[in-house]
């Protein structure tokens, strides 16, 4: 099993490859970072991690030569299990509003929008506890109030609440993880989430949909 994890200059891979090579060598996978189109295209898994602004990263991705159009096929068309993690997740919804409306990949339906947390910081940043809604196998022996580690002043708010698995409490619900068909996101970073992030980065790698 190759998985690849998208490099396109949009935060820092080291924390996320280290974690996802730990749980690979488990699985009998090979974790590899790449910013080439057709190793992603020949994957049979792929992360897509994103740190900094949705705009920004938008950019980013677009600015890798067919890359956008490798991941839509690969996953939307030939159903290779996918992974968004923060930006990277956002980046599944329709739009994005941080600075400026941005497109989004479009994969599940709704937008980014501000964090409304009267009375608390954002951005959201730190260790909080886990809403789980309903079961999915990459959430597989997470349970609510298992803790996840976030950093982001922006969610996403999900159209289909078939496609909302879970959410945190940061002045009401806020959307934790996403997921439709062969594709899984986090709003939190599994690879700093300790032994639930562990635990569901596994999950993934194990995953048949």
């Amino acid at each position: 099993m190759r998985v690849a994890l998208v490099d396109y200059d949009s935060g820092n891979l080291h924390s996320a490859e280290k974690a996802f090579a730990l749980m690979g060598r488990e699985a009998g996978a090979e974790v590899f970072v790449t910013s080439d189109p057709e190793q992603v295209a020949a994957a049979d898994r792929i992360v897509l991690p994103g740190d900094g602004a949705f705009p920004a990263c938008r950019t980013a991705l677009d600015a890798v030569p067919g890359m956008v159009e490798v991941l839509r096929a690969a996953v939307l068309e030939r159903g290779v299990p996918f992974m968004g993690i923060c930006v990277g997740m956002q980046m599944l919804a329709e739009i994005g509003h941080e600075y400026r409306d941005t497109d989004g990949l479009g994969w599940i339906g709704g937008e980014i929008d501000a964090i409304d947390a009267p009375g608390l910081k954002v951005p959201h940043m730190g260790w909080n506890d886990l809403t789980v809604l309903q079961p999915h196998p990459v959430l597989e022996g997470i349970s609510s109030g298992d803790h996840a580690y976030f950093v982001h002043g922006w969610q996403f708010q999900v159209r289909d609440p078939a496609h909302l698995l879970a959410t945190v409490d940061y002045g009401g619900p806020v959307t934790a993880v996403v997921g439709r068909d062969n594709i899984v996101g986090t709003q939190f970073h599994p690879e700093k989430s300790q032994d639930v992030g562990l635990r569901i980065i596994a999950n993934f790698l194990r995953w048949r949909p």
